[in-house]
């Protein structure tokens, strides 16, 4: 009956939710329900409680609970509010995107429809985690909070836009209205005048913002790539404190960061110009706290569940998605001419995260580094003791210095703002489509060989202490992306990306043989050229996306002339290198999974390094016809240039 009360108000109201958005705004129906659903659900989440209070004439005590029919009756509550809601999201739609309405309602219709998916495993694994039966309704109110936080601070940034500098002279409270003095209360970490550009501007004051906030990015995105890919080495060392997972299971763990981190990739592209480079810089590395600490309680209990480890893989992938908004951000601040060489310190360095968790973590984990306040270690069977927990909760202090960091010390500019609607334009054009293929190849092959690579080892050579070794692999791959970006601006990114594919089936080649051979040595110097090659490929796939835009877009929109189709260009670059990224991640789903697949089937994965090495021919091929070839896009300006590069490396 409880259930049926909700579905029924949830359901039935939806259409006078319309009514009211009609007649009231989509906006002001948005906060009554947000609101109203926090009050219901906060009531809803408290559980029967027993209270026992001093009094000074004796104890006081009294209960708290919920009868079946107030429940009941805040339930039909409930839902009548949350229809209410989901008539007024999709009265948002036709306004904000009126030539996307239905993409963009097809993509809300989709990530509502996975929360009847994600939310009753989280359900469970909080019911497990706290026996609280009303833990559910818990998570539900938090979610709604975060969501009318997210709401009104969106609203806010709008307003802002619209008013300018108008809304800013005005406090925050009416009563301040005689004390208020602007000038003392403006906002210093906003950038109202940035011109990257003006050389003067930049020796005089544009240099030193800019490189203070790369070097606040680097260790945010290093973390970042550090606790993303943690899971490469926690999933190898779990059977020997207890959990009794199959190789097949283990390898979706490893391959499950990188399927949400390149999800969430898609929707981190677009926050930097829509919240500030400053405030999601903060938010996105202190989320990494989530999994660092879940996985350093997690692994301490043998009987936890495996769908808790899924959870937990998937919030790693927190870690992966944060590269796509820290590569726009650190775009904004720096020049053409330097561009290219501070986004590949920021990407090349920042890689250099899966080299420092695969060399780390194994150091960490043989020591009680946290003492009681970490937990016990776990003894082996070979006399040693395990304290697997040091992997998750190693990386804390680091985040909340680099939270605060970023918080105290980077900045936000003012004119790098775009709404979700004027970026979606490269969903529309075709180069963005190639380029992510062309980028799964290079970075897909980087961050799934990265996950994949540890506990491949391990199975394939189990009498090989290869944990010891592996960190060398992402290490080369880090620094080869931050050291080659000049290879492409000279020779050209096109070619070298020719070049690298061929390079990276050659590495295969030597891997399947080595591994057929029996050759540990054959197969770690099989990975590390690879590892090598898609470094290189990472940097000149980059290379490619503003020199191919600079030609396409004057070409599709010839009305644009001067700084519009100069900031056109900007725009659909950034776009486009934000977007590739997320979709090239997904490689670091799909080679642990393959792994782990081509052994479940033969007992090899000899197949699936088969399948990699198709997939890399495909990439050549199409390099060579698309862009290099004789007619191909880039071929005359590259043969034109070669020593000068129009774009820099990005």
């Amino acid at each position: 009956m409880a259930a049926a009360s909700f579905s029924l108000s949830a359901s039935l109201f939806r259409a006078y939710g319309g009514h009211l958005s009609d007649k009231f705004g989509a906006r002001s129906v948005m906060y009554w329900t947000f609101g109203f659903s926090m009050l219901f659900l906060f009531m809803l989440s408290y559980p029967p409680t027993d209270y026992v209070i001093q009094g000074k004439d004796g104890v006081i005590a009294f209960s708290t609970s919920m009868g079946l029919w107030p429940f009941i009756a805040t339930l039909f509550a409930l839902g009548f509010f949350m229809s209410l809601g989901k008539a007024a999201v999709f009265k948002h739609i036709p306004v904000y995107y009126p030539n996307n309405v239905g993409a963009v309602g097809g993509l809300v219709g989709m990530i509502g429809g996975l929360g009847g998916f994600v939310l009753p495993i989280a359900f469970g694994a909080l019911l497990d985690l706290t026996g609280i039966y009303t833990s559910c309704f818990a998570l539900l109110f938090v979610l709604v909070g975060i969501a009318l936080t997210w709401m009104h601070l969106s609203i806010r940034a709008m307003e802002r836009a619209a008013h300018g500098e108008v809304l800013d002279r005005l406090p925050q409270l009416p009563e301040m209205q005689p004390i208020h003095h602007p000038e003392r209360t403006a906002m210093p970490r906003v950038l109202e005048d940035w011109r990257p550009e003006d050389a003067t501007f930049w020796a005089d004051k544009g240099r030193a913002v800019a490189r203070r906030n790369l070097w606040l990015s680097i260790p945010a995105l290093l973390l970042a790539f550090s606790v993303w890919m943690v899971w490469s080495m926690v999933v190898a060392k779990l059977p020997l404190i207890g959990f009794a997972f199959t190789p097949e299971q283990l390898f979706w763990l490893a391959a499950l960061p990188a399927l949400s981190g390149a999800t969430l990739r898609i929707f981190y592209g677009f926050m930097v110009p829509i919240f500030g480079g400053r405030l999601w810089t903060t938010l996105s590395t202190a989320s990494l706290l989530l999994p660092a600490i879940g996985i350093g309680y997690a692994v301490q209990n043998p009987e936890t569940p495996y769908f808790i480890f899924l959870i937990l893989a998937l919030l790693c992938g927190l870690g992966g998605a944060n590269f796509a908004s820290s590569m726009a951000n650190i775009g904004y601040f720096f020049p053409k001419a330097e561009k290219g060489n501070a986004l590949a310190l920021n990407a090349g360095l920042g890689n250099l995260g899966v080299s420092v968790m695969q060399f780390l973590v194994p150091l960490v984990i043989t020591a009680g580094v946290f003492g009681a306040v970490g937990g016990e270690g776990v003894a082996l069977q070979d006399g040693g003791t395990l304290w697997l927990q040091n992997a998750g909760f190693i990386w804390v202090p680091f985040i909340l210095a680099s939270t605060i960091a970023a918080w105290l010390g980077m900045n936000d500019i003012a004119d790098a703002k775009a709404s979700f609607a004027q970026q979606s334009v490269i969903f529309g054009r075709t180069q963005n489509w190639l380029m992510c293929v062309l980028y799964i190849g290079t970075f897909g092959s980087f961050i799934g060989y990265s996950a994949g690579f540890p506990l491949l080892s391990k199975i394939a050579f189990p009498d090989v202490n290869a944990l010891q070794y592996v960190f060398l692999g992402p290490l080369v791959g880090a620094l080869s992306r931050a050291g080659t970006g000049w290879v492409a601006d000279r020779f050209g990114g096109g070619r070298v990306t020719f070049w690298v594919f061929a390079g990276m089936i050659a590495s295969v080649l030597a891997v399947i043989f080595s591994l057929q051979a029996g050759s540990f040595p054959g197969f770690f110097a099989g990975f590390i050229a690879l590892f090598f090659f898609t470094g290189v490929g990472n940097a000149s796939t980059f290379q490619m996306i503003p020199v191919i835009m600079g030609k396409e877009v004057p070409r599709l929109m010839p009305q644009l002339t001067g700084a519009d189709r100069a900031r056109q260009i900007a725009m659909e670059s950034s776009g486009i290198v934000a977007f590739t990224s997320a979709i090239g991640a997904y490689g670091g789903f799909f080679i642990p999974k393959a792994y782990g697949s081509s052994i479940a089937m033969t007992g090899s994965p000899v197949g699936a390094l088969w399948l990699f090495l198709a997939f890399y021919v495909i990439c050549l091929v199409l390099t060579w016809v698309v862009y290099t070839r004789p007619g191909g896009l880039l071929h005359d300006i590259e043969r034109g240039r070669a020593f000068a590069a129009p774009h820099p490396a990005e």
